[in-house]
């Protein structure tokens, strides 16, 4: 071979597949909503370059040795990103407009039948010729439901490691997605006089109830779902940094640096999932639509629960929302106001609707631990 035959086959150019191309341009696509649409920008973002870093041909970024290989085996693999995931996020969250009104955890908890419906849809899916997922692959794609990217990835770690890629793009995108695929579902099962229906204020909260609630989901976490221990656990310690006020550095560290390089690392591990070699597969295409229908129902469903709270309360509680239940906090809650304000200019109900959405966090992380302890075993 000569030495121009050589360089030309050592270019991107000369071993460029279609797949490849066609991978980068979804990498692209995923940039642009971030920047251009600011959906879940800081996903998106280095999901999308990561996505082209790992179709680069020749460069092996992705393969055995490469950096988003070690980034993905230490970080993803493990399930450690999702656990720091967890923690940052407690810290962030403030459960008071849960404890001032404890009957949202329904929302929440209704919001993740989803999930249970979409583990017999992935069964289901074995009829068609081509598709071939256990128990263990179902339940782990039966998550997406629950809009929580963390969760996802956590459990599908543990129970379909060969197909954590695709759950944890279709997780991720579809919590990008909240404000496209709710509202049309928010509207199409409530009336316009459901919708326009002004929730009392929240009472307020004392520091102690605060301080005590960790420890009390903790404890029942304990008591009756062990397996959700890891992901409960990082997630009320956050929780407990934020709320006792004498580690403020220990907060500050969870809420800011900690969770932002675990972001940029776990958005680029996931991206390098995206190779075109892993991703193009029946499979894959079968998994994003399962998360399509698990997070529709799921939105449906807390929705519905909301109607039967509504019915119960006398029309004191706004049905739109139970739509806040999936876990995509706070985008969730935002959306349900969006469409609150929209029927009533004065309807403003991101505070009712946080309650629901920071119930719908406990619930998928519940869910994932029913799923590791039933199947995982």
């Amino acid at each position: 071979m000569s030495g121009a035959e050589a360089l030309w086959q050592s270019m991107g150019i000369a071993n460029m597949t279609w797949g490849q191309l066609l991978m980068m341009l979804v990498g692209c696509l995923l940039i642009y909503l971030a920047v251009a649409r600011k959906f879940e920008p800081l996903l998106l973002l280095p999901i999308g370059f990561g996505a082209i870093l790992s179709n680069i041909p020749e460069a092996g970024i992705a393969d055995a040795g490469g950096l988003l290989y070690y980034i993905y085996h230490i970080g993803i693999e493990t399930g450690v990103f999702p656990l720091l995931i967890f923690m940052g996020v407690g810290a962030l969250t403030d459960f008071g407009a849960l404890i001032a009104m404890p009957s949202t955890l329904f929302l929440g908890a209704a919001a993740q039948f989803g999930i249970f419906a979409t583990l017999i849809g992935a069964l289901t899916l074995n009829m068609i010729p081509g598709f071939n997922f256990s128990l263990a692959d179902a339940s782990a794609i039966a998550i997406i439901g629950g809009a929580d990217g963390p969760t996802a990835i956590f459990l599908a770690s543990r129970l379909a490691p060969d197909l954590l890629g695709a759950i944890a793009v279709a997780a991720y995108s579809y919590m990008a997605l909240v404000p496209i695929i709710q509202p049309p579902i928010m509207r199409l099962l409530t009336t316009e006089k459901e919708r326009s229906i002004v929730m009392s204020q929240l009472r307020p909260v004392g520091r102690l109830e605060k301080i005590l609630f960790p420890f009390t989901v903790l404890l029942l976490c304990i008591l009756f779902l062990p397996s959700a221990a890891p992901l409960i656990g990082m997630l009320m310690f956050g929780n407990i940094l934020k709320e006792v006020g004498v580690v403020d550095r220990l907060s500050r560290a969870a809420q800011n640096e900690i969770i932002n390089i675990v972001t940029i690392f776990l958005g680029l591990a996931v991206g390098s999932k995206l190779s075109a070699d892993k991703f193009l597969t029946l499979d894959t295409l079968g998994i994003l639509a399962l998360g399509a229908i698990a997070f529709c129902i799921g939105t449906a469903a807390g929705v519905l629960m909301g109607k039967a709270m509504c019915k119960i309360s006398g029309g004191k509680i706004n049905p739109l929302i139970g739509a806040a239940g999936v876990s995509a906090v706070p985008m969730a809650a935002r959306v349900v106001n969006k469409v609150g304000l929209e029927s009533n200019h004065h309807n403003f109900l991101l505070m009712h609707a946080m309650g629901p959405n920071v119930a719908g966090v406990i619930g998928s992380a519940v869910a994932a631990g029913v799923l590791l302890a039933i199947v995982g075993n």
